[in-house]
């Protein structure tokens, strides 16, 4: 069964494509709606000077602060009404499946399926809410003082009022950002947020280009280290590729039964562990959570307490603490995602209801230890690898003061997002085909 479902996707052509006229409505909304992102990322905060911004900002490239750039594809820089992009949603996310996992009354809702997600949909859209009009109000009052020492004011009219009109503002363009993503998703192709995210990030590549371009052009940076970045840009995205697709196939063995005169069953599955579970999670979840004290303290720094002023040092581009605090990020919620969005005892329940077994295990909480012990080694080295992923590039480029960000952690999302979206449209494309050979098939036997 499985070779001929093979062989059937390999016959997806272009012409199959051309005639999936759906498909090419979702493929044309989610491109019209990554436009849109793109647009409000050009569309300045009230009441700021984006060309004195510009010069600021200039003033302190090379740090953090360029990752939370690169997310929101230069919306930062820019300082636009979707400057916080969807960051705030990824926090409150994190905030929330905590809770979930922690709290009893939320824990109990999550067998009632779709009634919990809705429940923690809207818990996680109150607290990007919140979040946005915390961290709206701090990059605000940051922006009033930013580049106080050289002299310049990007806020043209300081205040109250400045602040209160950049917070509603801030919190409207991540709000209808969550919901363009939600448009995307039901739709379009792919999931929503993740694309935006990408998006983001392949905008700002030829920024990325252009500043090697530059700095090899004044002679700053050698022909070597410019080979050797692409040599490591290749290399990273074969092994993200093939990490991403490995998995541990567990054999599922399900018995014969006699129904009347005939004999069903007998047959033997595969239950497919992925080797990285979490996806392109961890990061993102760590990286949140690093940028919203960096952030507001790159934009207060001079002006600040002194203590944000001594994050900014120990948790700046390259340095020893962010990256142990990133990587003990990374691992960390490599292991929580797994555990919420895999359940080895719901699993073996279900196995169990329908009579499969793994060979040489006891069915129920048996198969279930199981599990859990073939997932959380895989779930280990998954782990392993996304730090190695996201960190090893950060190393380089920190040593070697190359002037621009794109990072593992830019390439993991980049390379899964576009996996996953082209595992979509395959996807309909089969589902396309499919119902080709079912609307023939029908018509030859009303024919006969």
């Amino acid at each position: 069964m499985a070779s001929s479902a093979d062989s059937f996707a390999s016959n997806i052509s272009l012409a199959s494509f051309s005639k999936a006229t759906e498909l090419k409505q979702r493929i044309w909304f989610t491109i019209g709606a990554l436009i849109v992102f793109r647009f409000l990322s050009f569309v300045p905060l009230p009441g700021v000077n984006p060309l004195i911004l510009s010069d600021l900002y200039d003033q302190t490239r090379g740090g953090i602060l360029d990752l939370f750039n690169t997310f929101s594809g230069g919306s930062l820089e820019r300082m636009s009404l979707i400057a916080l992009g969807v960051m705030p949603y990824i926090t409150a996310s994190i905030v929330v499946q905590l809770a979930a996992a922690l709290h009893p009354s939320l824990a109990a809702l999550k067998k009632e399926g779709t009634v919990w997600r809705q429940k923690l949909n809207q818990y996680t859209r109150y607290g990007t809410v919140f979040l946005c009009a915390i961290q709206g109000w701090f990059l605000a009052s940051g922006l009033e003082s930013f580049g106080a020492q050289s002299g310049l004011q990007a806020v043209v009219d300081p205040g109250i009022m400045f602040r209160v009109g950049a917070v509603i503002s801030l919190v409207g363009g991540t709000m209808f950002l969550l919901w363009l993503g939600e448009q995307i998703t039901s739709r379009g192709i792919g999931n929503g947020v993740s694309l935006i995210i990408m998006a983001g990030i392949v905008a700002q590549f030829p920024t990325f280009v252009s500043n090697l371009g530059q700095g090899y052009s004044e002679g700053s940076i050698p022909t070597g280290i410019i080979v050797g970045l692409i040599a490591m840009v290749v290399v990273l995205i074969v092994v993200i590729r093939f990490m991403e697709r490995a998995q541990r196939r567990l054999i599922v063995q399900y018995p014969k039964r006699q129904v009347g005169g005939k004999m069903y069953g007998g047959d033997s599955s595969h239950l497919p562990l992925k080797l990285n579970t979490s996806g392109v999670i961890p990061p993102i979840f760590a990286s949140s959570l690093l940028l919203l004290p960096i952030t507001v303290a790159n934009f207060t720094a001079g002006q600040g307490p002194g203590w944000l002023n001594t994050i900014t040092t120990l948790l700046g581009h390259g340095q020893p603490l962010y990256m142990v605090f990133y990587a003990a990020g990374i691992a960390f919620f490599a292991f929580f995602y797994t555990a919420i969005v895999f359940n080895p005892k719901d699993t073996a329940d279900n196995l169990k209801k329908y009579g499969g077994f793994i060979p040489g295990i006891r069915p129920g909480e048996r198969t279930a230890a199981y599990i859990d012990y073939v997932l959380t080694r895989l779930t280990a080295v998954g782990a392993i690898y996304l730090v190695l992923v996201c960190l090893l590039p950060e190393f380089l480029v920190s040593q070697y003061k190359v002037p621009f960000y794109f990072g593992g952690t830019s390439l993991l999302i980049v390379v899964s997002v576009t996996m996953d979206t082209v595992a979509q449209i395959q996807s309909h494309l089969l589902a396309h085909q499919y119902e080709g050979l079912i609307k023939k098939s029908k018509l030859r036997g009303s024919r006969r």
